[in-house]
């Protein structure tokens, strides 16, 4: 469902944009406004990233097949990274077409029309990016979030632009066009530069440092006796869904019965904790006496062959490691 109503919101979101993008070149063709044109031509930008997310979330909502073992989630990475891709490059080209009419220079005029178009048209992009980013985090969709991002940084620059061609239109000073495109299509750059920085952080599993902080405090915050503690943690993301692989280190003399109870408690813990789907590869570690007594709460234990001493506090530095904790406890 949750998957449904991201391809539903999407294709609001390609009418809207293709209804600003008429709004926005007609204003263009009216007033001749370089700074007019950056945001005409970013609508181009929204439109075509528009269909290709809707693309992308199609196939993202696919289940796992043979082929795709993990799903299809990483797609939107791709979309995320050619929206990225298109807008850095309409930034870059309207710097070097502001430089083209600085020799070349067009006559400006119908301003009122100019701006009273192109305010409109950022209002609705800054709300149609407000719910994109909420329904994208709602859905963990980074193609949703990636595009209201966009939608967004549009809608600011927007408010430049207007003020920018309501000082232009006082003044009768047109060389502002210019400086105002050189400062638009340098906000656009890099917010197209930090969507791909972004969608290729994901396409190479780059770790997420706020998602494995937040599931770390929440493991070490209900970890039970029995875990002694859990190393070599990783998370993959797949569009919606997460992969989480760890190392659990459990007592030694448990049985294969209780080791699948312990590692399916653990499963059904994690998963409380997020409504996103959650795939779970865990590694089961025995414990080595009497290293491991020194940190293990497990009072119960008939076996114990050293005295605790303390747990050791689960965090980034220990539980990514590949090593049990014993062996790093100073």
């Amino acid at each position: 469902m949750k998957k449904n109503a991201n391809i539903q919101f999407q294709y609001v979101v390609i009418f809207v944009g293709i209804v600003l993008l008429i709004a926005k070149f007609i204003a263009y063709f009216l007033t001749q406004s370089n700074a007019i044109l950056t945001d005409a031509l970013e609508s181009i930008i929204n439109v075509l990233a528009g269909l290709f997310t809707l693309v992308s979330l199609y196939f993202a909502a696919q289940p796992k097949d043979r082929n795709h073992p993990y799903g299809h989630g990483k797609i939107e990475f791709l979309s995320a990274a050619f929206e990225g891709s298109l807008i850095l490059l309409v930034g870059i080209g309207m710097m070097v077409k502001m430089g083209y009419n600085v020799f070349y220079p067009v006559e400006i005029k119908e301003l009122d029309i100019g701006i009273a178009l192109t305010a409109m048209a950022g209002v609705i992009n800054y709300g149609m990016g407000w719910m994109l980013v909420r329904q994208g985090k709602k859905g963990s969709s980074l193609a949703l979030q990636a595009s209201g991002t966009h939608l967004q940084s549009d809608a600011y620059s927007t408010v430049g632009l207007v003020l920018g061609l309501g000082l232009m239109k006082w003044t009768q000073i047109y060389w502002i066009d210019h400086l105002i495109t050189l400062v638009l299509g340098g906000v656009i750059a890099v917010t197209g530069f930090q969507i791909l920085r972004k969608a290729l952080a994901g396409i190479m599993d780059e770790y997420d440092r706020d998602l494995l902080q937040s599931l770390v405090q929440f493991l070490h915050k209900n970890r039970e006796d029995n875990w002694i503690d859990i190393h070599n943690l990783r998370i993959i993301q797949y569009g919606e869904a997460i992969h989480i692989d760890c190392h659990l280190t459990l007592p030694w003399y448990f049985d294969l019965k209780k080791v699948h109870y312990e590692v399916s408690h653990l499963e059904e813990i994690v998963r409380s904790d997020t409504s996103r789907s959650v795939e779970l590869f865990v590694h089961t570690d025995p414990c080595e006496p009497p290293l491991a007594c020194e940190i293990c709460s497990k009072h119960d234990c008939h076996l114990r062959q050293g005295i605790f001493k303390g747990k050791v506090e689960w965090t980034l530095d220990n539980v990514l490691e590949n090593k049990k904790h014993c062996k790093t406890k100073k």
